[in-house]
């Protein structure tokens, strides 16, 4: 994945996320949300941003057993990295269709699990990779081209 204009992005800040906190999930994305706020993002590229962030987070929180999210940052885009410590995606294919969940009936309860987490990072996204194998975890790489 090649950054446009060959620049490369430069770490802005890494942020932890725990397993099974629903009571602190989407304090991450609004933390790298206002992280670029004050950087001065537009605010269509806020909102893209922040929705790569919030799905990205919520997957880790319900699936990945826990892991980190960094932001990257380049003078024409945001890279977005997410790793978590779960048991991997068994079916990359069928995840990123609309609507398919492994949610448990205890996040359906809590509103989660409506099978868009994937598709909407990756129609939020400008460049997307997803690397995973059983038993070894997720990485996603988002990047969002400023405008």
């Amino acid at each position: 994945m090649t950054p446009p204009q060959d620049q490369e992005p430069e770490f802005l800040h890494a942020f932890t996320i725990a397993a099974n906190d629903f009571a602190g999930a989407g304090q991450v994305s609004i933390a790298v949300k206002n992280l670029l706020k004050e950087v001065g993002f537009s605010a269509q590229c806020l909102r893209r941003v922040a929705i790569v962030a919030f799905e990205a987070e919520m997957n880790v929180v319900m699936y990945g057993g826990g892991g980190g999210l960094s932001v990257y940052l380049a003078p024409t885009l945001v890279r977005l990295v997410v790793e978590d410590q779960g048991p991997g995606i068994p079916d990359l294919d069928l995840a990123m269709q609309e609507g398919w969940s492994t949610a448990t009936p205890e996040m359906r309860e809590m509103g989660f699990g409506a099978g868009m987490g994937l598709p909407n990072i990756k129609r939020n996204s400008d460049r997307l990779e997803i690397h995973t194998s059983p038993g070894r975890g997720t990485k996603l790489v988002a990047e969002i081209i400023l405008t």
